[in-house]
């Protein structure tokens, strides 16, 4: 599962990544207008528009028999099996209750501010996404994650060398500014 999703954000099949990515990005922009309800809704409607004819279809072919295998044209979708082990189901819930407690515990040492340059960091950020509320609502947000979740990897791999310049020229200066702040406080 985990490899399909990096061969879509990484566009290696360009004419499946392209349709879930206008896929989303209409979806997700349809939503503006529409309720996500109705918005499933229809997204299930159109789905059955191609299916029950197909399927009628088929069945008309198997009374007239000229679908002598009586073969049903989802099958291979309807025998997936898409349900889990014990085993695997233990381990997806072991991961989230992992992942639940890192956050419980992140969100703790940053509240209660267990490292003030991690906490003056969640304050920065969490000022400037007051201005981002702002201005945009968080369906916004979700489509510009989107697309920046499938631009992003294609633009890094053609600009490589220009990120890691960049990079490390950012974290020299936070280095610098953060033994700044280490020299003021063992002075001051």
């Amino acid at each position: 599962m985990a490899s399909k999703l990096v061969d879509l954000v990484y566009w290696r099949k360009v004419s499946k990544t392209g349709v879930v990515f206008t896929g989303l990005v209409i979806g997700l922009a349809s939503m503006f207008q529409l309720s996500a309800i109705t918005v499933i809704a229809h997204v299930c409607l159109g789905i059955l528009c191609v299916t029950f004819p197909l399927r009628l279809y088929y069945k008309l072919l198997e009374l007239l028999r000229w679908n002598p295998e009586k073969e049903h044209p989802f099958q291979s979708y309807l025998d997936h099996d898409s349900s889990l082990t014990d085993k695997e189901t233990v381990t997806l819930v072991e991961e989230t209750v992992l992942l639940v407690a890192f956050a419980v515990t992140e969100i703790k040492r940053l509240l209660f501010i267990d490292s003030i340059i991690d906490s003056i960091k969640l304050v920065v950020l969490l000022y400037l996404l007051t201005y981002v509320g702002i201005v945009t609502n968080g369906l916004t947000l979700v489509i510009t994650g989107v697309i920046v979740v499938f631009s992003f990897p294609l633009l890094y791999k053609k600009q490589q060398v220009r990120f890691k310049t960049n990079l490390l020229t950012f974290t020299q200066a936070e280095n610098n500014l953060l033994d700044c702040l280490l020299i003021e406080r063992a002075v001051g």
